[in-house]
């Protein structure tokens, strides 16, 4: 069994050898940087600082740089390993394989130092000893002097090897580790970094294997990878060791954790979790021994049980981002962790920690939005990496020894990535793999280059070939799309740096709770109309009804694509409201504690029949835009179980989850009679009016809204203005018509007279009122004219809210 020792602490001082080279982890601290290399100068200073809060970490020891250095000079390759690196073609890198190979060559030839091994051989007794065996498994890890600033990370550039048992295997690891210190991405990553011309030298350590092949492992970030957003913590699990996850091999489970409600300790802190496809799983092998450092390990398929099967538990979720938050504050900034769960002793442990680099960079605040203007034939989709767009001509490559083939402006396309890839990626116009996560080995590497990648996509390799015309789209969220051709599409540049909030507030109109986090960086108050359709057509995708009466869908094939997209969880009910939850949690995260107004659900009946067993369940309606929809539907005989479902979910989010951000919106209530019975519905559903500080608002979009609006207003906590319905329904006409279109005018005298008299009755009760609209951003002189009526909050959707914020401070500026 696994078990926690400071195997130094227990050898007597007396008796303890006087090492040169070896430096116990309970000697170490992040100081020690320059002597033992970033990683093993964390995993000391972890040890020492952390361990006593409760953060488990296996001991080990540190062969130091010195003892690198030795083997330089006792084998005369100073002045010939100098001389390599200055050949190098530092502009193309032609010769970057011929120096990598010969730098190697010259390292395997080279001798151990006979110091070295002997106090390799010293220190690895101890280890042993103290756990109470003859031979202990150990993981021997790379780590470089220059390694893990906090704009440059040699992390996976250089080798780790996992299981190594004895001492021939161990000074076997020792002398491959010295050999990675020169692999072609190793000295390509240097030049990259200016370190060319500087003393990197290596140290290893060496440290008690977790068995991890027993149970589960992977990494962790304090902060969002893909946005920089700083209040989540994302956690990535697989089954057995970590190289999986590392090398991008697996699609991992993912975690998406809050870090002010994890800290307060009263509510379910998880925003989300998604199961991954976990493909493989890497374990050891039965028949290791006497076999050298890279054949102890085997990858096996891992089986469909497993696969559906989360590799944590939501308390050990919990428990480890606790400790993630712990490591972030000791070190003060965002950090890029891998854990690893023993599976002889069921404990976590924190196996590796250091600084997350991409987002640590200063970053300008200016965003570019990207629009893709046409479509095309889909070719495939996955994870997209960040939100551009780019295309160009498929190339698809096997090795990343072909990676010569691969020409400027050409899209990479291949089944998985690991550091071996680094120079090739570079030249890569945007990045496509079969396999692999947000935080897999080429995720990462498109956002330290800011590339278009699209990583998990199953089988890019076999619906693209060699010379496809292709568009790689990351703009639509969470979902990278490859499109059949060359797309046109338009680059619009946002700055915002020094950009100033008017007293108004201004808020966003999002649908996508993928961009949430991304937008957060934005100024702004908060969101003032989250849309539920779009999480409820994209990431539900089945009608509410259908869930909660399966047995009224009679095609078989739909009945199994319901069942397929609801088998992880007990019923279909269950399904709807986690992921109804999990879609406004993100974004009540995001901008946390400002408010997010969530509409509930707005579809029209010929929208809902477009969902998956919506025909069986929707009526037709000749004119939807006014008939079935909002408040109408939410107390009716025909909807009120979908309904309920959406109030658990708010529910959940509010109570459970303890976004008490989130505020409540009715759309199309037309009558104060339909108002008190939606508000009698949702309190039957357990969100009652007042509770738990909750407010209700009410949409102002039809006439009627208007001229009761003293009668709503003692009705409702707040008034939101939805320009669109309300012009449309004033000056009856259907806006979705191409042939009136013409008369559409949120200028119109009856529109604006409308609207100036919400504002009024708004202020006359006491209650806040805003407005959601594209007017405001577009007309200065609209934006002008609600601030000149005092409206509280105006809403912009997130391409227009920089525009939308310059109207609104020149027209409080012509207001002073």
């Amino acid at each position: 069994m696994f078990k926690q020792f400071n195997y130094f602490d227990n050898v007597p001082f007396s008796t303890m050898p006087a090492f040169q080279f070896i430096i116990p982890f309970t000697k170490i601290s992040i100081s020690d940087l320059p002597h033992v290399g970033g990683k093993n100068a964390s995993l000391g200073e972890m040890f020492n600082q952390l361990n006593p809060k409760g953060i488990q970490i296996p001991d080990g020891f540190a062969l130091n740089a010195d003892a690198y250095r030795l083997f330089r000079r006792n084998n005369d390759l100073e002045t010939v390993l100098r001389d390599l690196l200055f050949s190098l073609d530092r502009e193309n890198f032609t010769n970057l394989s011929s120096i990598g190979a010969q730098a190697r060559e010259l390292i395997r030839r080279a001798k151990l130092p006979a110091e070295v091994i002997k106090e390799c051989k010293e220190a690895y007794t101890l280890l042993c000893n103290s756990a109470g065996l003859t031979v202990l498994d150990v993981a021997v890890r790379s780590s470089a002097t220059a390694e893990d600033l906090p704009t440059a990370s040699f992390a996976g550039r250089m080798e780790s090897y996992l299981n190594i048992s004895g001492y021939a295997q161990l000074l076997e690891a020792v002398h491959k580790c010295y050999v990675s210190l020169f692999t072609d991405r190793a000295i390509k990553y240097r030049h990259d970094m200016g370190f060319m011309d500087m003393d990197i030298a290596i140290s290893v350590g060496v440290q008690q294997m977790v068995r991890s092949d027993k149970a589960s492992s992977g990494v962790a970030f304090t902060i969002d990878p893909d946005s920089g957003f700083k209040n989540t913590i994302v956690i990535n699990g697989i089954w057995g060791l970590g190289e999986n996850i590392v090398q991008g091999r697996v699609t991992p489970d993912e975690w998406t954790i809050f870090k002010p409600v994890l800290e307060e300790g009263k509510y379910d802190p998880i925003l989300k979790s998604h199961c991954g496809e976990k493909e493989f799983t890497l374990i050891y092998s039965e028949d290791s021994e006497n076999k050298s450092a890279e054949k102890t390990i085997i990858n096996l398929n891992t089986s469909n049980e497993k696969r559906k099967q989360l590799s944590l538990s939501k308390d050990e979720v919990i428990k480890l981002a606790g400790w993630c938050l712990t490591i972030e504050k000791h070190y003060g900034k965002a950090m890029d962790i891998e854990w690893a769960k023993d599976g002889i002793s069921g404990k976590l442990y924190i196996v590796q920690a250091r600084p997350e680099t991409v987002h640590a960079k200063p970053r300008k605040q200016i965003h570019e939005i990207f629009k893709l203007l046409e479509k095309s034939r889909l070719i495939g989709s996955g994870i997209a990496l960040g939100d551009k767009i780019a295309s160009g001509r498929a190339r698809i490559l096997n090795s990343p020894l072909e990676g010569d083939q691969l020409q400027e402006g050409e899209i990479l396309v291949t089944d998985i990535t690991n550091p071996d890839w680094d120079p090739v990626l570079k030249k890569a116009a945007a990045i496509i793999t079969n396999k692999g996560g947000r935080t897999s080995h080429a995720a990462i590497v498109a956002r330290e280059l800011g590339t278009v990648a699209v990583v998990g996509t199953g089988n890019a390799t076999q619906v693209i070939k060699n010379g496809d015309q292709i568009t790689v789209s990351c703009a639509d969220g969470k979902d990278g799309h490859i499109y059949e051709g060359i797309l046109k599409w338009t680059v619009e540049e946002q700055d915002f740096s020094g950009l100033k909030l008017p007293k108004t507030a201004a808020m966003f109109i999002l649908a996508d709770p993928n961009r949430a986090f991304e937008l957060s960086n934005y100024p702004n108050k908060g969101v003032g109309l989250l849309r539920l359709e779009f999480a409820i057509s994209n990431s539900i995708r089945i009608h509410p009804l259908a869930l909660c009466e399966p047995e009224k869908i009679k095609d078989i094939e739909l009945q199994k694509e319901i069942n397929e997209l609801t088998s992880d969880y007990r019923d279909g009910k269950e399904y709807f409201t986690d992921k109804l939850a999990e879609s406004v949690a993100i974004v009540a995260s995001a901008f946390y504690p400002n408010d997010v107004i969530v509409r509930l659900s707005d579809f029209k009946s010929n929208e809902y029949a477009n969902l998956l067993g919506g025909k069986y369940f929707e009526p037709h309606e000749e004119n939807p835009m006014i008939g079935l929809r909002g408040a109408s539907r939410y107390y009716s005989e025909f909807y009120r179980k979908g309904f309920a479902l959406e109030c658990v979910a708010m529910r959940k989010v509010r109570d459970e989850m303890g976004l008490k951000n989130v505020k409540l919106m009715i759309p199309f209530c037309r009558t104060i009679e339909e108002g008190q019975k939606v508000l009698a519905e949702m309190a039957a559903n357990g969100l009652k009016q007042g509770e738990n500080g909750l407010e209700v608002y009410v949409m102002i979009e039809i006439p009627s809204n208007v001229l009761l609006a003293d009668e709503f207003a003692r009705l409702f906590d707040g008034f939101s203005i939805g320009s669109n319905d309300l012009t449309q329904l004033t000056l009856g006409l259907d806006r979705d018509s191409t042939l009136i279109s013409y008369l559409f005018n949120e200028e119109n005298p009856a529109v604006k007279g409308l609207i100036a008299e919400t504002i009024k009755a708004a202020k006359r009760n006491n209650i806040k009122v805003g407005l959601c609209g594209q007017a405001p951003s577009d007309i200065p002189a609209f934006a002008e004219f609600l601030v000149n009526e005092g409206i509280d909050s105006i809403s912009f959707n997130p391409d227009a809210l920089i525009r939308g914020i310059e109207n609104m401070n020149r027209a409080e500026n012509l207001k002073q």
